[in-house]
């Protein structure tokens, strides 16, 4: 009876706090107040505060957005914040370190704030440093840049000022978000429960439970061929956390993806990008189907849901077998494809970027990456930036002073469509699905179209809209979609939940395909003929 007694009283209190802070939210807006309910949700009980931080805040959140560059030349700079809703910026040369290029004082003044008790969280930015500050009260303040970094960076400083970030969702939202992003890439029940959270709410994706039978198919390998498409999903773990956000910003319904290929003697092998040798590289390899199965049901801690996309009759026909397997052999034991990993999903100056995300802080996460890991930085954009301008070795800052100088943009730079036949220090670049595409390409599934397809734009929702795959059921393999209530155009073969795939099998190929499209979640419009 007492802990029924205890309950009760904690339900109350519960119910009342809730009341009291709906009430505070119908009223905040009219009137300054001397406090706003989110910034007092931490000091309310924990089983009220956590849920209605989860409906204020998300993983989102953890972007900022940016408000605009302060620079010597230029007026000042407003705007409203998260909590001081009339703020300005302005930025002030000087030399007070005595050095050859001086340095400056960024001034930003807060006022007007919604509460006594908010706070508004910052990130400023040029090519060479990243720095942050967070405001409290309603007066001048200033940032300091005691001397630029060289003479690069009083030029581009002077021309395109420092770029200012704000953190929308505060101290408290950051917080939030980061407490909603760090399950996505941990290993446990914990994060594959958000990362499927994650995408129902930003995608619209659903995850119906399977009939416990069918988690595991029974497969024979007689019915799978060379050219058949394995797409994956993973949803847990460190490679899980990273799919979902790859999901998010391209609208793809999966993650990774393996190609099957049957040699003259008829063993089934898989080919994949992407595959981790004993060194824990991640390169091209070609392998047994029985290891590549053994080890997606045994030893894949990412939790792997797999379909198999049987090719079309007509289009296996087609399937130039002897190059599939030449491109193959001649791809094994070379790198993944990060150089061009980024830019099969960028396509457009500002239609590929889920809100607030955009091309100036992709800029500055590339700034703070390239300082972090400067080796990881030139193999994942700095080549493939060069590519784009026709110049070799500049590195980030040299690439982004480069645009400045000849007119142009960076959010246009990062929209250049790849070319296949770009070769880098380490030789052609191909991501899981380029790989496999260009192995299409070379095998004759694309025709007359494939001089004018660069299959390095694809991303892997780009591939399985492609009408290169089986749209008549009485010829899918027996074991397909065994023990499942719901019969699927695909073979789903792992995972506990149904995968789908919206525009499956719907696309014939076009030249310059995927080169201008955009990608906003959570509908994914895409125009015809992009």
């Amino acid at each position: 009876m007492a802990s029924s007694s205890s309950s009760g009283s904690s339900s109350s209190s519960s119910s009342l706090a809730i009341a009291v802070l709906i009430l505070i939210v119908t009223t905040a807006e009219s009137f300054k107040s001397p406090f706003h309910p989110r910034d007092l949700l931490p000091h309310l009980p924990r089983q009220v505060s956590w849920p209605l931080l989860n409906s204020l805040y998300g993983a989102a959140d953890l972007l900022p957005t940016f408000i605009g560059t302060a620079s010597p030349g230029n007026d000042t700079v407003d705007w409203k914040g998260a909590c001081f809703y009339e703020n300005s910026a302005w930025l002030e040369f000087h030399n007070k370190s005595g050095s050859e290029f001086g340095g400056g004082t960024l001034h930003i003044k807060a006022d007007k704030a919604h509460s006594w008790t908010c706070m508004d969280l910052y990130v400023f930015a040029t090519p060479y440093r990243v720095t942050w500050s967070w405001y409290f009260i309603s007066r001048a303040h200033t940032v300091e840049f005691s001397a630029w970094d060289g003479k690069a960076e009083y030029d581009y400083v002077k021309n395109k000022g420092v770029s200012i970030f704000l953190m929308h969702a505060g101290m408290l939202g950051t917080l939030q978000a980061l407490w909603d992003v760090f399950p996505l890439f941990t290993n446990t029940g914990w994060g594959e429960s958000s990362n499927l959270a994650f995408l129902e709410k930003h995608m619209g994706a659903t995850f119906d439970v399977r009939p416990e039978p069918s988690w595991v198919t029974n497969v024979t390998t007689d019915e799978i061929q060379s050219g058949d498409l394995l797409a994956i999903s993973k949803i847990r773990g460190r490679w899980g956390g990273f799919e979902t956000l790859e999901k998010w910003v391209s609208g793809a319904y999966a993650g990774h993806s393996a190609v099957a290929l049957r040699d003259t003697e008829g063993k089934l092998w898989v080919g994949e990008s992407g595959n981790e040798n004993e060194k824990g590289e991640d390169v091209i390899a070609i392998l047994p189907w029985e290891d590549w199965w053994t080890f997606e049901q045994t030893k894949d801690d990412s939790n792997p849901q797999i379909a198999l996309l049987p090719l079309h009759p007509d289009v296996r026909a087609k399937f130039n077998v002897t190059a599939a397997w030449e491109y193959a052999r001649s791809m094994e034991g070379k790198p993944y494809g990060y150089h061009n990993l980024i830019f099969s999903w960028i396509d457009t100056v500002s239609d590929n970027y889920p809100p607030p995300l955009d091309a100036h802080l992709v800029a500055s996460f590339m700034t703070v990456w390239s300082k972090m890991q400067p080796d990881y930085a030139a193999n994942m954009w700095n080549e493939a930036l060069n590519k784009r301008l026709g110049t070799q070795g500049l590195d980030l800052s040299d690439v982004l002073v480069e645009v400045e100088k000849r007119g142009s943009s960076f959010d246009k730079l990062l929209a250049v469509p790849e070319q296949d036949d770009w070769i880098y220090s380490d030789g052609k670049s191909t991501s899981c699905i380029a790989f496999i595409l260009e192995m299409y390409k070379e095998a004759g599934l694309f025709g007359s179209s494939a001089n004018s397809i660069q299959v390095t734009e694809f991303t892997i929702k780009d591939a399985y809209m492609l009408n290169f795959f089986e749209n008549n059921a009485s010829r899918l393999p027996k074991w397909c979609n065994d023990n499942d209530d719901v019969k699927l155009p695909y073979c789903q073969i792992l995972g506990k939940y149904r995968m789908e795939f919206p525009g499956y099998n719907t696309m014939k190929p076009y030249s310059h395909m995927n080169e201008q499209c955009p990608s906003l979640p959570p509908k994914y419009h895409r125009p015809e003929d992009c």
